[in-house]
């Protein structure tokens, strides 16, 4: 039983070794970001798979590094208008917006069970929040990794401030199929530089975030059409970094 315990208790020293590095290397990587811009996520390099085309030889991505101040500051408002309108305000995590997106869920899960039809499913993350599932994690939905999520948030929101945050988050969202980053988006939608876009066009795209290989297919969407109005109407009063 003595050798049994010793075992277990090494084994056990292992994990938890192994979780602190994995901690810290996180934490670095974190922290070199502050002045490093990331060429690619983890979320992108899972994607990878999907945009490659053998026939071609080709990956069918777009991405640009642009600088904070070279992206209108009419992108950075409806983004933040559309996914997360207290962002200067907030330490990282909304925990209510959570609580309140968990009972809109199971309220649709309940409809859908009726209905027969998929659940719409509603998020209450933060941009920090989705910014550290993107560059560092992995697409599974668990508890461990929404605990993972939640100490990767503090680290960001300790290490680096709002600017750089919104910076890395705009380089790297998704707006369509192997299209990452606001410059990609803006050159793909309206031939255009990020610096360029309009309060209109910008709220077209901050509406896109949710879904957006769904709307790219569907951009004469009624409601994408009409949430993008609101945004723009609502946009002027959200606060940017």
């Amino acid at each position: 039983m003595s050798t049994w315990r010793r075992a277990a208790a090494q084994w056990l020293a292992w994990v938890v070794a192994a979780a602190v590095v994995l901690q810290l290397f996180f934490v670095l990587r974190i922290a070199l970001m502050a002045w490093w811009n990331p060429a690619s996520t983890s979320f992108e390099r899972s994607q990878l798979w999907q945009h490659w085309q053998p026939t071609a030889n080709t990956l069918a991505w777009r991405q640009q590094w642009v600088d904070y101040d070279q992206i209108a500051p009419a992108v950075k408002q409806a983004v933040l208008t559309a996914e997360d309108d207290t962002f200067t305000e907030h330490s990282g995590v909304q925990w209510q917006a959570i609580e309140k997106a968990w009972q809109r869920n199971q309220k649709a899960q309940a409809q859908a069970a009726n209905s027969q039809r998929t659940p719409r499913v509603y998020g209450g993350s933060t941009i920090t929040q989705q910014l550290a599932k993107n560059l560092l994690l992995s697409g599974e939905r668990s508890l461990l990794r929404k605990g993972q999520e939640l100490a990767l948030t503090h680290a960001l929101e300790l290490l680096l401030d709002k600017c750089r945050i919104l910076e890395l988050y705009l380089n790297h969202a998704e707006w369509g199929r192997g299209i990452f980053g606001v410059q990609a988006a803006a050159q793909h939608y309206f031939g255009k530089s990020a610096h360029q876009l309009t309060r209109s066009e910008a709220a077209r795209l901050a509406v896109m975030l949710p879904n957006p290989r769904y709307y790219e297919s569907r951009p004469a969407s009624p409601y994408l059409q009409a949430r993008a109005r609101t945004i723009a109407a609502r946009m002027a009063g959200t606060a940017i970094p």
